[in-house]
């Protein structure tokens, strides 16, 4: 089965049998469900909804069942065409809307999309409201408008500017710092919105830009998730234009990894480490990412005499955890920066012009502001189990084993050792242990995961 249903909307590939593969009806439904959540709550008569879309082939498809069901249910849509998640996150509060859906699959390959839904803070819907929604999608239980009721629909096409303006009013972009340095950067835009976006913004500040994969056209010409092994292609032509660095972006931008200008990776973990290393040296305070990212963010905050905590893995647990303690930054080590002072939620864009800032005001190349970061190296391995295996009790075992570390059980058991650590989940789907490490080499972090694979074995 290829049709994902969690409180955080629904995913899956496009075509084939309704309830196995995202379908039209699946679509109709999924949207109708939202729509009469958001009735059942908002007490008012009027609501009005954003949607923004990735460039994905089945976008505009799906884009026009959502936006005709939202219309059906009386509920004004507003359309933003080709957007970015940020993007729709930003117009959701600055239109006064009650909600928003963005239709994308994220790093999904080609063959998905996705419904993803968004409050009326332009935030994803916490897992409380998501169940509720799934359970009307369950129950099929819809009251559509009559013909004088049916919904208004509109499209704006400004939302990138607004975005864009957005970034350049903070306190902490610097612009002119930027237009200075005249930096020559190549885009790797997976063929998605981000080839749109992201020159906007890099025009503004001054940059010229390399167009690689930049048609919106939804024909991913690799791997769409950010990691080393999809991006040979940018790593040599930032090399062969002899430009200052590299930036990629997933199909709805809000994840960001760079290349340094000899075309090697300054690691998607690090995204967030460099833009909390600059705002953390001019305003000390709290950086938050998930338990699965990397150690570096926890030893520059406190370079900064500044505090860092963990949450459970999940935008949604980032965000609350950076509301509850007011976090000057955070996100997650997959590339995702959440800048509080413009919105929560992962925005590639406003990353793009807080590392352009750092990097310009440290006056260093890419390359020569990675080597300033502590270098750790992550492994991820599993242990697959047979299904009579209690896991959340092995689990328990292995805190215990370990009682005498630093260990968190706020999402699985996570052992921080004083040089490595290890982050053990277990999944919703099957009955494995996910094993994540750090340390110090890419062997060490390796074998760190084969002990603890050792040890859970020597516990069943």
């Amino acid at each position: 089965m290829s049709l994902i249903k969690s409180i955080s909307g629904i995913r899956g590939t496009i075509g084939g049998k309704v309830n196995d593969n995202l379908t039209p009806l699946d679509v109709v439904k999924f949207a109708s469900a939202f729509g009469t959540w958001l009735q059942n709550n908002k007490n008012k008569k009027d609501l009005t909804l954003i949607i923004g879309r990735d460039a994905r082939i089945s976008g505009s498809m799906v884009n026009s069942l959502v936006c005709a069901t939202l219309q059906g249910l009386g509920i004004h849509v507003v359309d933003l065409g080709l957007s970015t998640t940020p993007t729709v996150e930003i117009m959701v509060p600055e239109l006064n809307a009650d909600g928003g859906i963005i239709l994308t699959a994220s790093h999904n390959p080609k063959q998905w999309n996705a419904l993803k839904l968004l409050n009326e803070k332009g935030e994803f819907i916490n897992g409380e409201n998501g169940a509720e929604v799934l359970a009307l999608a369950e129950a099929e239980d819809f009251n559509y408008a009559e013909v004088d009721d049916l919904g208004k629909y509109e499209t704006k096409d400004d939302a990138f500017d607004i975005h864009i303006q957005q970034i350049l009013d903070l306190p902490m972009v610097d612009v002119e710092a930027i237009k200075a340095k005249k930096y020559k950067i190549v885009l790797d835009a997976v063929n998605s919105t981000g080839g749109i976006a992201i020159p906007m913004l890099l025009d503004k500040l001054g940059c010229a830009t390399v167009k690689l994969y930049c048609e919106p056209n939804g024909q991913f010409p690799h791997n769409p998730e950010p990691l080393k092994e999809h991006l040979g292609d940018i790593c040599e032509l930032v090399i062969k234009e002899k430009a200052d660095f590299g930036v990629v972006v997933d199909p709805d931008v809000d994840r960001l990894a760079l290349v340094d200008e000899n075309g090697e990776m300054f690691g998607e973990e690090y995204t967030l480490v460099a833009v909390a290393d600059y705002l953390l040296k001019n305003k000390n305070g709290v950086a938050i990412s998930n338990l699965s990212s990397s150690r570096a963010l926890r030893d520059v905050a406190k370079t900064h005499n500044s505090e860092y905590f963990a949450s459970a893995v999940g935008e949604v647990n980032v965000v609350n955890l950076m509301k509850e303690r007011n976090a000057v930054i955070g996100g997650e080590g997959n590339g995702g920066i959440i800048y509080p002072e413009l919105h929560y939620g992962r925005d590639s864009l406003v990353g793009v012009a807080l590392f352009l800032t750092h990097l310009a005001k440290e006056n260093k190349t890419v390359s020569e502001l990675r080597a300033g970061y502590p270098s750790y190296f992550m492994g991820k391995k599993k242990i697959e189990l047979t299904p009579e295996i209690n896991v959340d009790d092995l689990l328990t075992k292995m805190e215990k084993e370990y009682q005498n570390e630093e260990v968190s059980t706020v999402d699985g058991v996570k052992i921080d050792f004083e040089n490595n650590w290890v982050h053990l989940r277990k999944s919703n789907t099957e009955p494995i242990i996910r094993i994540y490490t750090e340390a110090f080499s890419q062997e060490e972090a390796d074998k760190l995961g084969d002990d603890m694979i050792a040890k859970i074995r020597s516990l069943i």
